[in-house]
C-alpha cells in the first residue's frame, strides 16, 4: 500500500467544498450527543437514505456506532459558533446551543437550514471512521443560506454574493 503524509492528504481532501452539519443522537441513558461533520451525503430517494461518517476518535463514537436513530442538522450560514461548539467544546454542548426534541426524541438544532431524523439503516466499519447510513423518517427545511467549509475555513454563499 502507498504511504501518504497524513497531513498532506487531509489538506488535499480539504480542497473539496462541503456543507457543515451537526449529527446528533441519544446515549442509551438518554443523554444528547453530537458532533460537527462535513462528511454528509444524500444516497438515495427510494428508499430515502443519507450517510455520515463519525470518527473513531469521537468521545461519542460508541453511541453513533450502535445507535438505532440519529439526526443530521445542516447548519445555516449564521451558525459558525454552533459548528465550533460541537467541534471543539468538551463540556455539555447542548447547554450552549438552542435545540429541541424531534422524532424519536432526537436533538434538533434550532435555526438549522435543514434537519433529517433517521432510523439507522446500516453501520459499516471504514478505517478510522464508520459509515452510518440512515433512512430518513422525517425532515424539515427552510429558506436559509448554508454554512460551508473548505481549506480549513468557513464560508457562506451569502458572503460571496455580497462580495460580488
Amino acid at each position: 500500500m502507498t504511504e501518504f503524509d497524513r497531513k498532506d492528504l487531509r489538506n488535499a481532501f480539504g480542497r473539496f467544498m462541503t456543507g457543515v452539519t451537526i449529527v446528533t443522537a441519544r446515549t442509551n441513558d438518554g443523554q444528547p450527543v453530537g458532533f460537527t461533520a462535513n462528511s454528509f451525503t444524500s444516497v438515495s430517494l427510494d428508499p430515502p437514505l443519507l450517510l455520515v461518517c463519525p470518527s473513531r476518535k469521537l468521545s461519542s463514537f460508541e453511541t453513533f456506532s450502535q445507535c438505532s436513530h440519529f439526526a443530521v442538522n445542516i447548519l445555516a450560514d449564521d451558525q459558525q459558533a454552533v459548528s465550533d461548539t460541537f467541534a471543539c467544546y468538551d463540556g455539555d454542548r447542548f447547554e450552549r446551543v438552542a435545540h429541541h426534541a424531534g422524532p424519536e426524541g432526537l436533538p434538533l438544532i434550532n435555526g438549522a437550514s435543514a434537519q433529517f431524523s433517521c432510523a439507522t439503516h446500516q453501520i459499516i466499519p471504514a478505517g478510522d471512521h464508520c459509515i452510518l447510513l440512515g433512512e430518513v423518517i422525517a425532515f424539515e427545511h427552510r429558506d436559509a443560506g448554508c454554512l460551508g467549509y473548505a481549506r480549513g475555513a468557513y464560508f457562506t454563499l451569502t458572503q460571496r454574493a455580497t462580495a460580488a
